[in-house]
């Protein structure tokens, strides 16, 4: 730094004090001292040992109804009439499966069905609800206000089942096609209204600071604002493969039995109902009762339905509890 005149100005008081703090910080040796570690005393660990023991019970309490399931369906009809649930299976068996499995073309069938239904889905709707979500936060967008009262006002009152299937169905002519049930669950107001309140979050000097070096709105979106809303994305995504992996009624409204490959709860569905079906019907006085699947069918159809969606949520889980705000603020 010089002066007007070509000297040499002055330090100014930030750097002697910046200099000062690090000389001060290094010894003369040069060898920087390790910080020594606080050693925790009786409370400490007992407060440690009553957290680790509520969070184990609460764990275990958390896991006991997924352990009755599973043990569940590979029991006897009759043992479980007879004693009731239990966390080991009593008198193994595969009859329900068997049941659940003897189409294992349906069965497949019916897991690419929903597996591809929920991709695509999830897919599409993060990008449309994100998109929506920061047009609908940005203060110069003129209609902003207009739009959000017209989402928030479709979560108070519809138009009801008879319209929409009239719509849907003879208007849009979609009964017996899988869009029927894909468009419907793209994207929900909801969903809408909580990906709003996650990009308010973000500081409006990201944006700016994009506006100054001349990204457009949707370069803006694409490298400033959509990287930060990772956790919004997961926990979004997260309601969006929910919906697609667990929906049943959509499809027995415009699929019936219209198409060769259903998906997989509303197949399951139909497998319990058959199944209950059967039981109660004259064919049942030819095959013992307590020889047809019946709890045990409903334990199981929850393991095929419920397992591969489990094995999803721990990628997202840490996303949950991550910062909205990743990373710092230009300038």
């Amino acid at each position: 730094m010089h002066s007007s005149d070509g000297r040499p100005a002055a330090p100014s008081v930030d750097e002697v004090i910046g200099k000062t703090e690090r000389k001060d910080a290094v010894p003369a040796s040069g060898v920087v001292a390790k910080p020594r570690k606080v050693r925790p005393d009786r409370s400490d660990y007992a407060l440690r040992g009553i957290s680790y023991t509520v969070v184990t019970v609460f764990t275990i309490f958390c896991i006991l109804p997924f352990v009755l399931i599973l043990s569940a369906s590979f029991s006897e009809e009759s043992q479980i009439r007879e004693h009731g649930f239990s966390l080991l299976p009593r008198g193994f068996s595969l009859t329900a499966y068997e049941f659940i499995l003897k189409s294992p073309r349906q069965v497949i069938g019916s897991y690419v069905v929903t597996i591809l239904m929920t991709v695509f889905g999830t897919a599409i709707g993060l990008i449309i609800i994100a998109m929506t979500g920061y047009a609908l936060q940005r203060k110069d967008f003129p209609f902003r206000n207009g739009i959000s009262f017209f989402i928030y006002f479709t979560t108070l009152f519809s138009a009801g089942l008879a319209p929409t299937y009239l719509w849907i169905a003879r208007d849009l002519g979609l009964r017996g096609n899988y869009l029927a049930v894909f468009l419907q669950l793209l994207m929900t107001p909801w969903l809408i209204i909580l990906m709003k309140s996650f990009v308010r979050s973000i500081p409006n000097e990201i944006t700016e600071s994009g506006k100054v070096d001349g990204a457009g709105d949707f370069r803006i979106f694409w490298r400033l604002v959509l990287p930060m809303l990772k956790p919004a994305l997961a926990t979004t995504g997260l309601f969006l493969a929910l919906g697609y992996w667990n929906e049943w009624y959509l499809s027995s409204l415009y699929l019936g039995s219209t198409v060769e490959f259903k998906p997989l709860q509303y197949y399951l569905y139909n497998v319990i109902n058959t199944a209950n079906a059967l039981k109660s019907s004259m064919a049942g006085n030819y095959v013992s009762v307590t020889e047809l699947p019946s709890n045990t069918l409903k334990m199981a159809s929850a393991v095929v339905a419920t397992g591969p969606i489990v094995l999803l949520y721990p990628f997202v889980q840490r996303y949950f509890v991550s910062g909205i705000t990743v990373g710092a603020v230009k300038g």
